[in-house]
């Protein structure tokens, strides 16, 4: 239970960007920690994707639960939550009084690119973890299909995310059902 706290909040304190931008530090210490498989993980990732709240604290609970059940699920959150709630407070009342200067602004600039790379990477990872897009098949089409809807709907036609994963959802169930 210690180890699984630990690793949770030494992600917590270390991973920037966001819960997306935490999924490779995550998958890395499930993989060295042999909690599950790199299939169990794509799976975590789904449900944790698709529940409410936050995809990083969603996953940490998850994996818990799969390592030690509720105890497991409710000590990998708290190991996940403590820096975050510890962190804010901290840089909150800090940046409050310097957020004005120039250099603070600067670096803010500078993050922007380096967030974008760890999501980017992290969408990566579960394109490569995943069988759809494997080889050139009739579910490959599908899935490209699907993926390039749902791009052109957000983007061109600026439909709301949920429309857009209940309308993936039924297309997946007509094709895979």
């Amino acid at each position: 239970m210690w180890e699984l706290f630990w690793t949770f909040m030494i992600i917590g304190f270390v991973s920037f960007g966001g819960g997306y931008a935490m999924i490779p530090v995550i998958e890395h210490e499930v993989s060295v920690n042999k909690w599950m498989t790199k299939s169990e993980f794509m799976d975590a990732i789904a449900v944790a994707g698709m529940s409410p709240g936050p995809i990083a604290i969603n996953t940490a609970t998850y994996i818990g639960y799969h390592v030690a059940n509720l105890k497991g699920a409710i000590v990998a959150t708290l190991g996940m939550l403590m820096p975050s709630l510890m962190i804010m407070i901290l840089i909150s009342s800090l940046l409050y009084k310097i957020f004005h200067h120039e250099i603070v602004k600067y670096v803010f600039y500078g993050l922007r690119p380096v967030i974008t790379a760890l999501i980017l990477f992290a969408a990566m990872i579960m394109a490569k973890n995943t069988t759809f897009f494997s080889s050139f098949t009739l579910d490959f089409v599908v899935n490209l299909f699907i993926f390039v809807m749902a791009l052109y709907l957000l983007i061109r036609k600026q439909k709301h995310p949920l429309l857009i994963i209940i309308l993936s959802g039924l297309v997946g169930m007509a094709y895979y059902g």
